[in-house]
């Protein structure tokens, strides 16, 4: 973290009407979005949640509750503007916090969003203002991660890419905060697998996912252990995501390391989203200087990572639904307490009498 730009931003909070500290968590916040923007007090004018959609080969091994085909099925809702994410993304009306675009991404969809006739382009054609579609497609879907390498080499360094490329795009469209989210059957598998693979324990980060029953529950932690074994040994976190990753979280990896420098703040959803982050803290722990937990999922998998990273969740709402939800809300959050330290006035300015001995924060 910039310590001048937080010091300079702590002494900002502090000359504020208010007791010194009395924002808790909320000054926290503020002060590590001004050093990661270098820029006292900092500023959210636009931003936008990307969700990523791909689908996983290890379905094919009856770990999730839902067939795959609902991967695209949902690409098409949030695109039709009918899903979780697009109802919380709209905003909280003109006086509360602007709402957010919302890009949609295919980074490994088991379907032809090409195509002339797919629904998907007919959708994209006439997408409201602040709703893209953007084709990042590696391929349809990886594969089957249980009998051989999920992707090739080649496949993960275009995902790496592609996801390099959306930080490019983030910064041309003058985001100065963006969420990623997800949306993909099976990847709670795969995001486990990452995990395990990276030396967390496998009781400690396999979990229902979707909801699975206990049966189910037990084959999928049993696919894992035989899917990690076959693979191993590791190099390198490179290996592990070519090896037991997705399409998607690969991409995810490559926009979180791709926003270094840009001065862009990213708010991490759920389990999927919080593996990929740690794919690329793997890579390069300076990640955490503008990585934000949006929440706590209910999968137990996620405070572990969390805390390997050392970031703690904004929310702790028992959610775990995925597409960006618990990090569009954090980021609201986020969004207010940025236009409090723009807003409110100093002592100086309100004729407000500040304390006369040096405050004790608790």
């Amino acid at each position: 973290m910039n310590g001048t730009i937080a010091e300079h931003m702590q002494k900002h909070l502090d000359n504020l009407t208010k007791p010194r500290g009395s924002l808790g968590r909320l000054e926290d916040l503020v002060i590590k979005f001004a050093a990661l923007q270098e820029r006292v007090p900092p500023r959210i004018s636009k931003k936008a949640v990307y969700v990523f959609a791909a689908d996983h080969g290890i379905t094919a091994e009856g770990v999730s509750l839902y067939p795959k085909e609902v991967t695209y099925q949902m690409l098409l809702n949030i695109l039709s503007g009918g899903a979780a994410i697009n109802a919380l993304a709209g905003g909280a009306g003109t006086d509360g916090a602007s709402s957010w675009d919302l890009v949609a991404v295919d980074a490994g969809v088991a379907a032809d969003t090409t195509a002339e006739d797919a629904a998907v382009l007919k959708l994209a054609e006439v997408l409201p203002p602040g709703r893209r579609f953007l084709n990042k497609k590696i391929g349809a879907g990886t594969a089957n991660f249980l009998h051989q390498t999920a992707m090739t080499e080649i496949e993960l360094e275009e995902a790496l890419a592609a996801g390099e490329s959306l930080a490019e795009d983030a910064e041309k469209q003058g985001y100065e905060l963006v969420a990623i989210g997800d949306m993909g059957i099976g990847n709670t598998s795969t995001a486990a697998a990452l995990l395990v693979a990276s030396g967390f324990p496998l009781d400690e980060v396999v979990d229902r996912g979707t909801g699975i029953d206990s049966a189910t529950l037990n084959h999928k932690r049993d696919v894992i252990a035989q899917a990690v074994k076959k693979h191993r040994p590791f190099a390198s976190p490179r290996d592990i995501l070519q090896k037991v990753g997705g399409y998607d979280l690969a991409m995810m990896a490559g926009l979180i390391l791709g926003l270094r420098n840009r001065k862009i703040g990213c708010m991490i959803d759920g389990f999927p989203v919080t593996s990929a982050a740690y794919m690329a803290y793997s890579m390069d722990k300076t990640v955490t200087d503008y990585l934000f937990a949006g929440h706590l999922s209910k999968v137990k998998g996620h405070r572990p990572v969390l805390a390997t990273m050392g970031l703690e969740p904004i929310l702790d709402l028992g959610m775990h639904l995925g597409e960006g939800t618990g990090a569009v809300l954090a980021g609201y959050i986020l969004e207010l307490a940025v236009k409090t330290s723009n807003s409110m006035a100093s002592f100086e300015s309100a004729g407000v009498s500040d304390s006369s001995h040096e405050e004790e924060k608790y």
